[in-house]
């Protein structure tokens, strides 16, 4: 009897846990069932879920809510900063040294510049800087009064809160899709299903990524103000006395020279030209000669008596 007793309770325990083992492989292949028939809708289906949290949760949860949306609204607002100034100075070099130390005062950098120059040897150039937005007012303060004149200014604020409210929902949304992917993977048994979940996944954490990188560069937008500062030299260049320039006894040495070549030169052409002319000075003095004896002759007839013309 006591055989029997011992067969019959093995047997019954042995029905007892293959019934839960089945009962186990059911749910599995439930689940996995359940994603394929899902067919990538997971996301829909968690949106759904915590609307429905939302709706059935307390309503003095919702009013805080509200109360903390309003106060985002008003008084936690993320704009991003950009001004654009354009100012006269006396000394270009001066005031790029005096915008460099200011930002070093405000924790701010410089981002590009730019230099070249204009007429009458003034200098231009444009300097683009990031300063904490804390120090934004003080900073634009600060430049334009160490400037002779401001010519232009312009700032201009965009307002980013609700995008950036609206990336972090979908981030809370696409991490909730992640952690029930990765609950899929983890049952998962067969590897045409593993497959599809991590290829949803790989895609999900790629969304993932864009979302945490447009909010830090949100962030990074909000926290620092953008600044270009167009700067403009007015100063009247006086030239200075050029000692180095100015040698007189050089000078009179030149000038001496220069005169005495002058004359050397002179003297060498009036020789040149008498040595060379001698054949027709002879034959002109000849004729003069010639000339000369004639007009005595005349001359010598014509102071003769009369007396001695009658003979």
């Amino acid at each position: 009897m006591k055989n029997w007793m011992v067969i019959i309770c093995s047997f019954l325990l042995a029905i007892v846990i293959g019934g839960c083992s089945n009962i186990s492989r059911e749910e599995s292949q439930a689940d996995q069932a359940n994603y394929a028939s899902e067919g990538g809708t997971v996301e829909e289906k968690t949106v759904e879920t915590e609307n429905k949290a939302e709706i059935t949760s307390d309503p003095t949860e919702q009013k805080d809510t509200e109360t903390n949306s309003q106060v985002t609204n008003m008084s936690d607002r993320m704009v991003i900063y950009t001004a654009n100034l354009s100012i006269q100075v006396n000394s270009y070099t001066d005031a790029i040294s005096s915008i460099q130390h200011e930002l070093q005062t405000y924790n701010g950098y410089i981002v590009n510049t730019n230099s070249y120059s204009v007429e009458n040897e003034l200098m231009e150039g444009t300097i683009t800087v990031r300063i904490p937005q804390e120090n934004f007012q003080k900073f634009l303060k600060t430049v334009e009064s160490e400037s002779t004149k401001v010519i232009d200014e312009s700032i201009n604020g965009q307002d980013v809160t609700e995008e950036y409210v609206d990336l972090e929902s979908r981030l809370k949304s696409k991490e909730v899709v992640e952690k029930r992917l990765l609950e899929f993977m983890e049952k998962a048994e067969k590897t045409e299903d593993l497959l599809k979940i991590s290829n949803d996944l790989a895609a999900v954490q790629e969304e993932i990524e864009q979302i945490k990188g447009r909010m830090n560069y949100l962030d990074n937008q909000v926290s620092l103000a953008t600044i270009t500062i167009h700067i403009q030299e007015s100063k009247v260049n006086v030239p200075e006395l050029e000692n180095n320039d100015l040698n007189t006894w050089d000078e009179t040495k030149k000038q001496f020279m220069e005169t005495l070549n002058f004359v050397i030169r002179a003297i060498s052409s009036v020789i040149v030209f008498i040595v060379g002319s001698i054949p027709v000075f002879i034959v002109l003095g000849g004729i003069l000669i010639g000339i000369w004896f004639i007009l005595k002759r005349k001359r010598r007839q014509q102071e003769e008596p009369p007396e001695n013309k009658g003979e």
